[in-house]
């Protein structure tokens, strides 16, 4: 019988760490109504530092748009991918966003010695993984995957809205705002709608016009 010294020692978690290139990952559109989940995966150089990494969520569009640029150029490579609609439907959106999760590190030129992903859960992969919660905020190349993902999504958004303008994608971009929840009431879903989300649902099973849909 094994002692309960040894018991614990078994059970404690292992901490390791490989030398090697590391990518960070992270996710937009996990929650908006509309269009696909957006991840994407970059492994920053450190010969070329990048000033003002920070959560994508907490910088202004304009800053976005120029790290976006700078990232792209200064990065040792970086990926983007996503999941469609029909897979979020399917899958449902955790799974979908962990799948565009594994097309961004498996789209990346260099692979990694490890792979952080912002949040609680990891995606299959055949490399070493960690989930850091509140990693855009913390680890620099999850920052940059961020606004990789959500620069990347809002322009997706941006070009619905030229074929759909009267939902206002270029606005909420998907999100469940009372303008969109309007433009769900009056129109009906389109094709870019995530059916499984229960807005959406309820959206379709009222005649247009009906006005007793809430945000």
């Amino acid at each position: 019988m094994r002692s309960n010294k040894f018991l614990k020692a078994e059970q404690a978690p292992l901490v390791w760490d490989v030398p090697g290139l590391i990518a960070g990952v992270d996710e937009a559109g996990r929650g908006p109504l509309a269009g696909p989940v957006v991840a994407a995966a970059v492994i920053l150089d450190d010969r070329s530092p990048i000033k003002g990494l920070a959560d994508s969520k907490q910088l202004t569009q304009r800053k976005r748009e120029r790290l976006y640029d700078e990232i792209r150029a200064k990065a040792l490579c970086c990926s983007v991918a996503h999941a469609s609609v029909e897979e979020i439907d399917q899958l449902n959106i955790l799974q979908a966003t962990l799948l565009a999760m594994r097309r961004a590190v498996q789209g990346l030129r260099l692979k990694p010695a490890k792979v952080l992903v912002d949040g609680n859960r990891l995606p299959p992969l055949d490399v070493l993984a960690e989930a850091i919660v509140c990693g855009d905020a913390l680890v620099p190349s999850i920052s940059a995957a961020s606004i990789l993902a959500k620069v990347t999504r809002d322009r997706l958004l941006c070009e619905l809205h030229l074929q759909y303008p009267e939902y206002g994608f270029d606005r909420h971009k998907g999100y469940g705002t009372a303008q969109h929840m309007r433009a769900l009431q009056m129109h009906g879903p389109l094709a870019v709608h995530r059916r499984s989300f229960a807005p959406v649902a309820r959206a379709m099973a009222l005649p247009l016009g009906d006005d007793e849909i809430t945000p």
